[in-house]
């Protein structure tokens, strides 16, 4: 139902069935209930992780008001703030005795889209929280982007190379981003979002450190919280304006084209469905989280992206996918279920 205002009493009723089927409802258990306690342990891709989880409930149609809870964890969110602007979280270093509140952009990217996702684009806290994360923007050795930055409280950072843009956090930066009016994104953000399309295009001689475009880059994982070809063009394709106007790059057409037809290759089947290929263990329940069946919930979610792409429907059709070249570890050539 995409495209569909969301006062339909079809978005409603759907809405409405969602929150009370008992399945949803055991997904919402998933989501850690205290904020101040949660301490990742296996990173930021970790589908237990409050913000991928809240992240991924709002696609299934939650929304402001919908869950006490998440609106509970929201408020504790915005009581953790450092003294620069960036949302903390709870985390766990080498040589440090307890755990310590810090701010990693891997954890307050994310943690503004949540909260801008959920509504709380103008209040105060989160309108500082933005203008910080536009302001940590810089210049990479690949293009304006987000680096591996060491808190600076722990002193850790990421495993990045200290010169390089990471796509994840970029990638996060420019969702939330898209979620404001036009008149709130910070200047230049195409030359951003342009960074990520950069990293495939250059994939066969450069990479980014962890951040591969393989077979694992263009296979879903579901959930879907990592980079991805489909984290890609959630993003991206949220920016009308890469592809289609004055400021259009022919090249940049070309490379969303290229990740669209590798989505649509290595995930959907001759019907159109998404069979999933990658599940993150502990989700057997839903046909996300296993390989034997169409799921009509992967199948929606794959779909958004191109269907806000649809202007390029014609060159992604083009598409050779086995003449396309490839990074280490992928290939041209999918391999359907």
């Amino acid at each position: 139902m995409s495209g569909i205002p969301e006062t339909d009493p079809r978005i409603r009723t759907a809405r409405k069935d969602t929150l009370a089927d008992p399945g949803f409802r055991a997904l919402l258990e998933r989501i850690p209930s205290d904020w101040e306690k949660e301490c990742p342990a296996s990173g930021h891709h970790s589908p237990s992780y409050s913000p991928n989880l809240i992240g991924f409930v709002a696609d299934l149609g939650v929304r402001p008001g919908d869950v006490p809870k998440i609106d509970r964890i929201l408020e504790r969110i915005l009581a953790h703030q450092d003294g620069e602007g960036r949302f903390q979280a709870l985390g766990r270093f080498r040589s440090m005795p307890k755990a310590l509140w810090g701010a990693l952009f891997c954890d307050t990217n994310i943690l503004l889209d949540v909260l801008v996702r959920f509504g709380m684009e103008n209040d105060p806290r989160v309108v500082r929280g933005l203008e910080r994360m536009a302001a940590d923007r810089s210049p990479t050795a690949n293009g304006p982007g987000w680096l591996c930055r060491p808190d600076p409280v722990s002193k850790f950072r990421g495993p990045g190379r200290k010169d390089e843009f990471c796509p994840m956090v970029t990638l996060e930066a420019l969702r939330g981003f898209s979620r404001l009016p036009e008149n709130r994104r910070p200047a230049n953000v195409l030359d951003t979002a342009r960074t990520c399309l950069r990293a495939w295009k250059m994939r066969d001689s450069e990479k980014p450190y962890m951040f591969g475009h393989g077979r694992q880059f263009k296979i879903i994982k579901w959930p879907p919280f990592w980079y991805s070809s489909y984290i890609v063009l959630d993003a991206l394709s949220r920016y009308p304006t890469l592809w289609k106007g004055r400021s259009a790059r022919e090249e940049d057409r070309t490379a969303l084209a290229e990740i669209a037809a590798c989505l649509i290759a290595y995930n959907f089947d001759d019907e159109g469905r998404v069979v999933p290929r990658s599940c993150s263990q502990g989700f057997e329940a839903y046909s996300f989280g296993q390989k034997k069946v169409a799921s009509p919930t992967a199948t929606a979610i794959a779909c958004l992206p191109l269907a806000r792409l649809s202007d390029l429907a014609d060159e992604i059709a083009s598409v050779d996918i086995a003449k396309l070249k490839s990074s280490k570890g992928g290939t041209g050539k999918p391999r359907l279920p």
